[in-house]
């Protein structure tokens, strides 16, 4: 049975950072490109980051590029998301999902499509 399990999120001021986890099993998770979603209340969910089966591409949602970082460690099947200088609509219920296909242009991933497996979301909440 394939399972993600996202971690991290809470309760944090702006500017400051939170690191959420992603941890997989049921399928060979060096096989699959891993994104990061999050849905705000009232919004769409929409793709923040997402990074290719062996970690050499990667998306980034343009208003999180610069402060936020994607990661993974296939030995631990886990993908990380380091998020710093957070802001209020950063706040959030954050996913991950497997991708099942990317396009790349050298080490950033142009499109991507096909997120067949979720996991259960983290709630991060920025706010004063």
């Amino acid at each position: 049975e394939v399972q993600l399990q996202a971690s991290g999120g809470g309760l944090v001021q702006p500017r400051q950072s939170l690191s959420l986890s992603c941890t997989a099993s049921g399928f060979n998770f060096g096989d699959y490109a891993i994104g990061w979603f999050r849905q705000a209340p009232g919004k769409e969910r929409e793709g923040v980051s997402v990074i290719s089966a062996r970690g050499t591409s990667t998306y980034y949602l343009d208003s999180v590029k610069g402060r936020f970082t994607i990661s993974r460690d296939n030995a631990k099947n886990t993908v990380y998301l380091q998020m710093n200088n957070l802001k209020p609509d950063d706040t959030a219920v954050y996913f991950c999902a497997t991708v099942q296909s990317i396009t790349t242009s050298g080490e950033r991933i142009t499109n991507y499509r096909g997120m067949d497996h979720w996991g259960k979301g983290t709630l991060v909440t920025v706010s004063s």
